[in-house]
C-alpha cells in the first residue's frame, strides 16, 4: 500500500484503514502480533508516533489488544467490529453521498434504483 500524502485522511486513520484491510484479507489473523510501530514507520517511511496512533486509533476500538511488553495483537471480534464499521460508516456514507447527488440531478427514485441494480450485477459478474 502506498500512503497518499497529499489526502485529507490523516496518514494515521490511513494505516489504521490499511491494517483493517488486512484483518478483511485474512492476511491478519486472530491472535496474530501486529506490526509494531517501528515496523509499521519503516514500512511507509512515516514517523513511528504516527504509526502508533494508527495503532492505538485501533486498540481504543477493540480491533487490536495488548500484550504487556510483547505488543498489539487482533482481538477476536476484531473481523466483525471492522465489517460492522465499514457497513454502518463508510458504506453508508459513500450511498448517503451518492444519494444527495441524485436528489440535486433529479434522478427518479427507479431510475437510482435501476442504476443501483445494474452496478449490483456488474460487481457480481452478471
Amino acid at each position: 500500500m502506498v500512503l497518499n500524502m497529499d489526502s485529507t485522511i490523516p496518514i494515521y486513520v490511513q494505516i489504521a484503514e490499511w491494517l483493517e484491510n488486512e484483518i478483511l484479507n485474512e492476511n491478519l489473523k486472530v491472535n496474530e502480533k501486529v506490526y509494531s510501530q517501528y515496523k509499521l514507520a519503516d514500512m511507509f517511511t512515516i514517523n513511528p508516533a504516527t504509526a502508533a496512533k494508527g495503532l492505538n486509533l485501533l486498540f481504543e476500538e477493540k480491533i487490536l489488544y495488548n500484550k504487556r511488553g510483547l505488543g498489539k495483537f487482533v482481538s477476536t471480534e476484531a473481523m466483525d467490529i471492522v465489517l460492522e464499521k465499514r457497513k454502518n460508516h463508510k458504506l453508508k456514507g459513500l450511498l448517503k453521498e451518492a444519494v444527495q447527488e441524485a436528489v440535486r440531478l433529479q434522478v427518479a427514485e427507479e431510475e437510482l434504483l435501476g442504476m443501483f441494480k445494474q452496478i449490483l450485477n456488474e460487481s457480481k459478474g452478471e
